[in-house]
């Protein structure tokens, strides 16, 4: 093995986010919304005490399901913060005490798209905004699909709620061409992309731990 290929080799092995939690000297909420907070910490790092607001959010799930015929299922609906109907993944909030998230995943599903599946995988998880927010996102990819034996009804933003079926590879060629911006959508489909020529064989199991959810984290002082 050349030199070359050993550092490509290595560098491959290393590239991963690392925790590093700064010791926290003083911390509480400075808003109390209705959906998520903003906290308020004061921390120590590289010598310094340093205050950042941040939006403290409960996390969140997204599902990408495929059917037989290798089709995503898409719904479309109201993001009234950006003024636009985008298509999306199913998803939703991880704001049930105590909901495991693949759970919340199922029970999304079933809400906004009518739909069971009886094959679930971990395919991806990122931070949204990570200088802002500790909002971070699961991705389920969801396989052995069945009409759910319930419609649940939806309200509010959710009321008008159109779904589709397209083509795997037609969101790819959607997300490459800038039409659909949803961050959820737009990493799950990429990364079931990318999985599906490996085979699928960098799907982690459901029920794979999350450190990074922020109900991991200890937040007193």
């Amino acid at each position: 093995m050349s030199a070359e290929n050993s550092d490509s080799t290595e560098s491959a092995a290393l590239l991963a986010d690392e925790f590093a939690f700064a010791p926290v000297t003083d911390t509480g909420i400075v808003f109390d919304g209705k959906v998520w907070d903003v906290r308020r910490d004061t921390f120590d790092y590289a010598g310094s005490g340093i205050v950042r607001e941040y939006l403290d959010h409960p996390g969140a799930v997204a599902i990408l399901a495929i059917d037989d015929q290798d089709r995503a299922l898409l719904i479309k609906q109201y993001r009234h913060p950006v003024r636009v109907r985008e298509w999306e993944l199913p998803a939703g909030l991880l704001d049930e005490d105590g909901e495991h998230p693949l759970i919340g995943a199922q029970r999304e599903l079933a809400e906004e798209a009518d739909v069971t599946a009886g094959d679930w995988n971990v395919l991806s998880e990122f931070y949204t905004s990570p200088g802002g927010s500790n909002e971070v996102i699961r991705i389920y990819l969801a396989r052995g699909l069945a009409a759910a034996s319930d419609v649940f009804e939806r309200t509010e933003e959710e009321a008008d709620i159109e779904i589709r079926w397209v083509p795997l590879d037609e969101c790819v060629d959607a997300v490459l061409a800038r039409r659909l911006q949803n961050p959820s959508l737009v990493i799950g489909v990429l990364a079931a992309h990318a999985s599906r020529a490996r085979d699928w064989g960098s799907l982690a199991p459901a029920d794979t731990p999350w450190p990074r959810h922020p109900i991991n984290w200890d937040h007193s002082v």
